[in-house]
């Protein structure tokens, strides 16, 4: 016998394979100890996971700003959106259309604007803005 023979020690490494591909390929029968060890290993992962890894799954802002908008049923099956006048800025017909577009598609989605009104208080200023809308 050599002095390296008696210095490593056998190792059986046919059932340290067999075992690894066991786990691998899911062979252990339900209720054992090789099958309790997977499932808790998937639990920790499943549980703490999201504490230790950023999976960078935030959703996405969509912060319209504070703007009043109210929506309530036309009678017809379509919606009339009421847009607080502070959040648009006097301007042509065509940019009027694109800042109540702006407004009222975070709240809708995508929509086209069929026509809008100017509410008015009693002085005359312009308070709030009507729009029909219809889905694209």
């Amino acid at each position: 016998m050599n002095e390296t023979e008696t210095l490593t020690p056998e190792v059986p490494v046919r059932s340290i394979w067999r075992t690894i591909r066991g786990f691998i390929l899911w062979r252990h029968e339900r209720g054992s100890v090789q099958y309790d060890f997977m499932v808790t290993i998937i639990l920790l992962f499943v549980f703490l996971s999201p504490r230790l890894i950023n999976f960078n799954d935030r959703p996405v802002e969509r912060n319209p700003g504070a703007t009043g908008v109210v929506v309530y049923p036309d009678g017809s099956g379509g919606f009339v959106y009421q847009v607080d006048a502070k959040a648009v800025q006097a301007g042509d017909d065509a940019a009027i259309r694109a800042q109540l577009l702006r407004v009222i598609e975070p709240v809708s989605g995508s929509v086209s604007i069929d026509r809008y009104e100017t509410v008015k208080d009693r002085k005359g200023n312009i308070t709030a803005y009507k729009v029909w809308a219809g889905r694209e």
